[in-house]
């Protein structure tokens, strides 16, 4: 089977999940004509046409707004928004509407609504096309969000996001749409949600990443393996409700935790997952927890998006000094 990129299983989930439910529409700006900004629904309006693939006008509120309508009437809806700097016009009927819809009704009405966008730096984009605030949709309750990592998890956890009857946010690591391929077989076949995904077995330390940080956290792990230390890998892949018995099932083996995340340090999803730890299983830990994150800034111009990336030797470092600074 021909290898296909993050961006090819996006492309095939939308359409599987089409050509099988008619409930499912698309809409966003360009989704149609243009098949996306970046080329993720080409092929969408040709094939179910205009009135099940939608070209929004440029306005957030608007697609957020009709959505949640949508999602409440019988339909699930898949919204794009073109970045994920660009979802804050929309935020009332994220926050106000489609968290709350279930708990408002008493279960009457749902929202069974996934909000797609592309984020994070690495393609020399100005602030709005390059941030990374899954933790601030995190917290708010009644809506989960997923980051796929790999091809095969972006198929699998969009037909799960789209078959959930409450609202998803589903962002999109853009670094590495074309970047990272595998093979995908196109079966309809979902992969869980709310659980974490071991890419690599170790037995020194857990390192616990999502995103596109999953390439340079799997290159570190090998690096680290040239020194002897033997890291496990974790792709979060569900940053809301996050899979805690994963992680901690890791630790009783490893004693050490690592958390790799490109958006910003302060109150990110790194400092949650090493809080639950404090209080759930601080007894298993050898050594204090360690993050390597964004730094507390907005997204530099692109002379100086390296300075705020993370590079492979910033996590091989974090994990040599968590091995080795407490042996």
């Amino acid at each position: 089977m021909a290898e296909v990129t993050l961006l090819d299983a996006i492309n095939m989930a939308l359409h599987y999940e089409m050509a099988h439910d008619q409930s499912v529409i698309v809409l966003g700006e360009d989704v149609g004509d243009n098949g996306g900004v970046f080329r993720a629904t080409v092929g969408l309006k040709e094939k179910y046409g205009c009135k099940r693939v939608i070209d929004s006008p440029l306005a957030e509120a608007l697609i957020g707004g009709v959505t949640v309508g949508m999602a409440t009437q019988g339909l699930r809806p898949v919204a794009e928004f073109q970045f994920q700097g660009f979802v804050f016009p929309a935020i009332e009927h994220l926050v106000c509407h489609a968290a709350r819809m279930r708990n408002r009704t008493r279960g009457r009405l749902t929202c069974p609504a996934v909000f797609r966008a592309p984020f994070g730096g690495g393609i020399h984009a100005p602030e709005h096309h390059s941030e990374s605030v899954e933790a601030l949709f995190a917290h708010i309750p009644g809506i989960s969000v997923v980051i796929p990592s790999s091809p095969q998890r972006a198929y699998g956890l969009l037909l799960a996001a789209i078959r959930s009857n409450d609202p998803i946010m589903f962002f999109e690591p853009k670094r590495i749409y074309r970047t990272v391929k595998s093979t995908v077989i196109d079966n309809g076949e979902a992969l869980p949600l709310n659980t974490c995904f071991t890419l690599r077995k170790g037995r020194d330390l857990t390192l616990v990443t999502w995103g596109a940080c999953v390439v340079e956290s799997l290159q570190a792990a090998q690096a680290l393996s040239e020194l002897g230390i033997e890291a496990e890998v974790i792709d979060l892949a569900t940053i809301k409700p996050i899979d805690m018995a994963s992680i901690i099932k890791s630790l009783e083996k490893t004693g050490r935790l690592l958390v790799v995340h490109e958006a910003c340090k302060t109150c990110g999803v790194g400092a949650e997952i090493i809080a639950r730890i404090s209080e759930q299983a601080m007894c298993l830990l050898k050594a204090p927890p360690r993050r390597v994150t964004g730094t507390d800034t907005i997204m530099p111009y692109y002379k100086n998006e390296d300075y705020f990336m993370i590079q492979e030797d910033d996590i091989v470092d974090a994990a040599k000094l968590l091995v080795e600074g407490w042996k």
